[in-house]
């Protein structure tokens, strides 16, 4: 068993170990691929070492086969085709018994707090797995878990077919919650001032805008006719972006606020009163959403094949986070965790 351990100052070393044998209610796992993400990044530049506590196995967007199960475990069996959703909750505090299991009060994101994917074999709980459909390959299942958190934002948001949808940031989340929501029927704009990421959403059928470009308000009043949006989608994590959301958000527009936020952002309360807005926040994902999005790609319905910007064997790591540092380009990097590496 390979496992690729982050050990600070944007390096990973390998280490080879041993699998660990599933307990009861739990599944071992052959890992496949794992995708890099911006909570990864962050880990990278040393932003979370005092949660993670290198040295630490990190990863949580990831594909695997079942290779071993354990006592108590019958809705799985070895050889399914799988994707984790990566929280682990206590089943006690108050949010887990009103249903609310994704935002626990104890809640362990694995990957961060606790042992994640970058390894060759991976022992996880049970009920955090999802089945593949045989049309969705590894690669395409390394991706479901972003997805997912893109199908958790349009459901907190309410977005419904045939409503004018705007997202405030290109990015990775930015670009997938479009997606989602032109899947589902909704006109979108995104707005992004990375002309890469633009032409990247425009391949898609996405109409775009640049707001250090154009008034971006002025944009949207002119493409609603003067009503705004339904759904606006806060994603890039920057105060302008959060002085224009309730500009643009039509009357009792739904406000979604997907980015975390290194300081914390003004926010203008009189357009919730004068307009009766509503803000949600979107933190992570629940089984339905994971169950969505595994929808989304089965049915064809997003093409997610552009987002893979790289695939790199798991002794190569260090390469694969080098080459989305910095990057704007850069959309999803693979590491495959199937390869052995020699050491």
């Amino acid at each position: 068993m390979l496992a690729a351990e982050y050990i600070g100052n944007k390096s990973f070393s390998l280490r080879e170990g041993s699998s660990q044998a599933p307990e009861t209610g739990e599944v071992r796992l052959s890992v496949s691929y794992v995708g890099i993400c911006g909570t990864d990044m962050h880990i990278y530049h040393g932003a979370m070492d005092q949660r993670v506590g290198p040295p630490s196995v990190i990863g949580h967007e990831m594909s695997g086969v079942v290779a071993e199960l354990g006592d108590g475990v019958t809705d799985f069996k070895i050889g399914d085709r799988v994707v984790v959703r990566p929280l682990d909750w206590c089943g006690e505090c108050h949010a887990c018994k009103a249903g609310n299991t994704h935002v626990c009060q104890n809640l362990k994101f694995m990957g961060i707090d606790t042992p994640g994917a970058f390894q060759s074999s991976w022992t996880v709980k049970s009920r955090t797995l999802h089945k593949l459909p045989e049309n969705v390959n590894q690669q395409q299942g390394a991706l479901v878990e972003p997805l997912a958190v893109a199908c958790h934002d349009i459901n907190r948001a309410k977005v419904k077919a045939g409503e004018n949808v705007v997202v405030l940031g290109g990015g990775p989340i930015g670009q997938l919650v479009a997606l989602v929501a032109k899947a589902i029927g909704a006109e979108v704009l995104v707005s992004e001032v990375n002309a890469q990421r633009r032409e990247f959403a425009e391949k898609y059928g996405l109409k775009t805008v640049d707001p250090m470009q154009e008034d971006i308000v002025e944009v949207v009043n002119e493409w609603t006719d003067g009503k705004g949006a339904e759904a606006v989608f806060e994603v890039s994590g920057v105060q302008p972006a959060v002085d224009v959301m309730g500009e643009i958000a039509a009357v009792r527009g739904r406000i979604c606020m997907v980015a975390i936020h290194t300081q914390k952002p003004q926010v203008d309360l009189f357009k919730f009163f004068w307009k009766e807005l509503e803000l949600v926040g979107a933190r992570v994902y629940e089984a339905q959403d994971f169950e969505m999005a595994i929808e989304l790609l089965a049915d064809s319905k997003i093409d997610i094949s552009a987002f893979v910007t790289s695939v790199t064997a798991l002794d190569s790591i260090q390469d694969a986070f080098g080459g989305l540092d910095g990057n704007p380009s850069g959309m999803k990097a693979l590491v495959n965790c199937e390869v052995k590496a020699e050491i």
